[in-house]
């Protein structure tokens, strides 16, 4: 069953990430990937070098040879170099194509992610894929960078497995097992040790270090709500400043870290059960390979030089054989993080799955011939299928102001539904097929840059003249912000409420839309200056059409048609 679930674990990764392998840019991916694995055979091939390199040094030593001992001290040298050139190339072409793996996982969960509006609509549907913005800039990295490691690392051992057990099998030689009735002869008996002494430490430490992938699992999700809350604490400094909520967001920080506390605890319990045994373990693997082979050279049977390239050659076989043991904690967090990804892509397919179920489940939009929007016996349904908005038939032409009356939240979802980001439901919704609708919400978005990137946001400054800007900020009331256009800050947090909704209209009046849909859009502001701003947005935009949810009398009172929700 477990192996089950770890290969349909490794399936789906392979499908998420494997077809970076095969992306746009798969010349430079192949040809740095075969330059990796010639690499790390170079690095097999230092490695057998040295085992011989030390058994030609022993030798001379104990010939007393000065001739030799020259020898290899300038063989040494040219080998110091080669391993230098060789290691330091791998760690450039591997940080490389750790990076290009990792920017190409987080293009294609970012674009699924942040497209039209399915950023948002993922966050009401059930499943494992909150805070994505960890997943996306922290998974994603472990699962990449960690991905090229334990591959190279488990290629390696693969290499030096298959290298040093045929010099430890030549080096063993043959060894007389003397049974009292018999003798019998083994040939490769440090071989054998080897797989024994390898195989029963990997069972053991696997079986001890087993509780650190949901330990290490549990501490990655209680970090990313501890580091959620204080970015949504942070977003919300005003609203709790002016409340004094911090008696109740205080406890709440303690609260999660808390979490974190008792994680962290629980991940020590289980690195300190592999730290225990790994400990003894490389102590034991640096002797033991020496004591088993001293007997031979005690006899005479084997050189000094022999006995130190067995000893190298047991504890290289040994390595490449312990490569579970030595990986484990890695592996956990790879597991742990890649499960992460997993999740908000499978979050991501569901939705797109939802989205397409065919009508009756899912509102239609469809772009209409004419310049109209058109609700076709549209119902509007809450994620628990109970009806908000019930067999709506209504038009609205071009330049027409519609106050969208009643219930607030059912309204509230109608435009979302307009904008596509409220599927649920049955019915149609016949968009204008000329014009794109603009959204004005209480809390306009004020992305950090330049005050005149963000005023002209999402469109480029370029494309409107900065003089009718300014003449456009004084209309608004806020002339003041003109010496600011050039600055660059954090706007939603330097700005006062009343200036963002304010600079809100002077977005609208440089896009100059032929659609405009305004929820509270001036709720800031007092009546009388709320009238001045529907006003004015009315004068500037006088063929545009407006649809308004506000609870402002002065407000409804502007507008003569109502479409009324329940």
């Amino acid at each position: 069953m477990a192996l089950r679930t770890t290969s349909k674990f490794f399936m789906q990764f392979v499908r998420l990430a494997g077809p970076f392998w095969c992306s746009e840019n798969k010349t430079t991916i192949r040809t740095l990937s075969a330059f990796l694995v010639a690499l790390t055979v170079a690095q097999i091939a230092v490695s057998v070098i040295i085992t011989e390199w030390s058994a030609d040094l022993f030798d001379a030593l104990e010939q007393r040879s000065m001739s030799r001992l020259f020898t290899q001290v300038g063989l040494i040298v040219l080998i110091f170099i080669a391993n230098m050139a060789i290691t330091a190339t791998h760690l450039v072409i591997k940080r490389r194509l750790q990076l290009s793996w990792r920017g190409w996982l987080t293009d294609k969960l970012i674009g699924q992610w942040m497209r039209d509006g399915r950023h948002y609509l993922v966050t009401h549907i059930p499943g494992q894929h909150d805070n994505p913005d960890g997943r996306i800039a922290e998974d994603i990295r472990i699962s990449t960078e960690y991905a090229i490691d334990l591959l190279h690392t488990f290629f390696y051992c693969l290499l030096l497995l298959t290298s040093f057990t045929e010099i430890l099998w030549t080096l063993s030689g043959t060894v007389t097992l003397n049974l009292g009735l018999m003798e019998v002869p083994i040939q490769g008996h440090l071989v054998w040790l080897a797989l024994i002494y390898a195989a029963s430490a990997s069972t053991l430490g696997w079986w001890i270090g087993r509780p650190l992938t949901m330990a290490t699992d549990n501490r990655q999700t209680v970090e990313a709500n501890f580091r959620f809350a204080l970015v949504k604490a942070r977003e919300n400094a005003q609203a709790i400043a002016l409340i004094h909520g911090e008696r109740h967001e205080n406890p709440h920080f303690h609260r999660l870290f808390g979490n974190i506390v008792d994680a962290w605890n629980q991940q020590t319990h289980a690195w300190q059960r592999i730290t225990m045994f790994s400990s003894g373990y490389s102590i034991l693997s640096m002797a033991f390979p020496i004591l088993v082979s001293a007997p031979r050279y005690i006899l005479g049977t084997i050189s000094l030089g022999a006995l130190m390239q067995s000893a190298q050659a047991f504890q290289q076989m040994v390595a490449a054989l312990s490569w579970p043991v030595d990986n484990m904690g890695k592996v956990a967090e790879w597991r742990a993080s890649v499960e992460r990804v997993l999740g908000l892509s499978k979050a991501l397919e569901q939705l797109e799955r939802e989205i397409a179920k065919p009508d009756p489940y899912r509102i239609r939009l469809v772009k209409s011939d004419k310049s109209v929007l058109a609700f076709r016996d549209l119902c509007i349904s809450r994620l628990d299928r109970i009806v908000c908005v019930s067999t709506l038939n209504e038009e609205i032409k071009a330049g027409e102001r519609v106050l969208i009356a009643g219930n607030a939240f059912s309204g509230n979802k109608l435009f979302k539904a307009i904008a596509g980001l409220w599927p649920w439901g049955e019915g149609a919704i016949e968009l204008p097929d000329d014009e794109t609708m603009f959204f004005m919400p209480p809390r306009p978005y004020l992305p950090t840059g330049t005050l005149r990137a963000s005023i002209c946001y999402p469109s480029d400054p370029s494309a409107f003249d900065p003089q009718v800007l300014e003449n456009t900020l004084e209309l608004a009331g806020v002339k003041e912000l003109k010496e600011q256009l050039d600055q660059v800050a954090d706007w939603e947090k330097n700005l006062e409420r009343e200036q963002k909704q304010r600079l809100g209209l002077v977005r609208l009046l440089l896009h100059k839309p032929k659609w405009i849909l305004m929820q509270e859009a001036f709720d800031s502001l007092d009546p009388e200056g709320e009238v001045d701003m529907v006003n004015l947005m009315h004068k500037k935009l006088a063929d545009s059409a407006v649809l308004t949810i506000t609870k402002q009398p002065t407000i409804q009172a502007l507008y003569k048609r109502r479409i009324t929700l329940c």
